[in-house]
């Protein structure tokens, strides 16, 4: 599909990578941008228009999909990164927090908004996956998990929408410098050019976005003996 003329609605978009995308669709002439966050205060970017929505509350939203019902295009960008824990019940709480955000999110938005999505000429859906779907590094394996369970999603989806004409795009990266990762030493990508390779891929009519050397690293291992996986 074409960014030009669309109708996008990004979750998590107050900040760091949802606020690239955001910029983004409004350079690329969208003709309009729902720009989602917990607290719509916080979105301060000009030309878009700001939308209460917390991805784990299902009230929010379907009152989301009900007041949007010109959205052509679902970003999927809302996620959160917590370690593993340094004991049981923490490490329960982080893991049943980031499995609400990064997959739960992405299922519900996918479910209110699909309806949308057919209604609208099938449009499309970017899921925000990460280069840990594949992979885990030490104290990633519940957030790699949820990223696991949330690629899935993605590759399930693609499969049920595509009699209606919805092209779902799995973007894959490794670090990427916002705020979730800046207490960590490594190279990063930039949002804005994580952004470009997602919608490029979405313009090109493609299903999955590799955006940075390490994810392109890391898919072409998963074949290798021993494969990336493995560690």
């Amino acid at each position: 599909m074409q960014i030009k003329g669309s109708v996008a609605l990004v979750t998590g978009a107050n900040r760091g990578l949802g606020l690239a995308f955001t910029r983004a669709l409004l350079a690329g002439g969208a003709k309009k941008v729902y720009a989602a966050a917990r607290d719509p205060a916080s979105v301060t970017l000009p030309g878009v228009v700001p939308l209460r929505l917390d991805v784990t509350r299902p009230e929010e939203v379907a009152a989301a999909a009900a007041a949007c019902g010109d959205v052509t295009l679902l970003v999927n960008n809302a996620g959160i990164f917590l370690g593993d824990g340094e004991n049981d019940g923490e490490a329960e709480s982080n893991a049943r927090r980031m499995m609400d955000t990064n997959y739960h999110g992405i299922a519900a938005t996918t479910r209110a908004f699909a309806p949308v999505l057919a209604a609208n000429g099938g449009g499309g859906i970017v899921n925000m996956l990460s280069v840990l779907s594949w992979v885990a590094l030490p104290g990633t394996g519940a957030y790699s998990a949820s990223k696991a369970a949330a690629w899935a999603l993605t590759n399930a989806t693609r499969i049920q929408l595509k009699e209606q004409g919805t092209q779902v795009v799995g973007v894959h990266a490794g670090y990427i410098d916002t705020d979730m990762v800046a207490g960590i030493e490594a190279p990063k990508a930039s949002p804005a050019d994580v952004v470009a390779q997602a919608l490029a891929a979405l313009e090109a009519g493609g299903f999955e976005a590799l955006a940075d050397d390490i994810s392109r690293q890391v898919k072409a291992g998963l074949n290798a003996q021993p494969p990336s996986y493995a560690g």
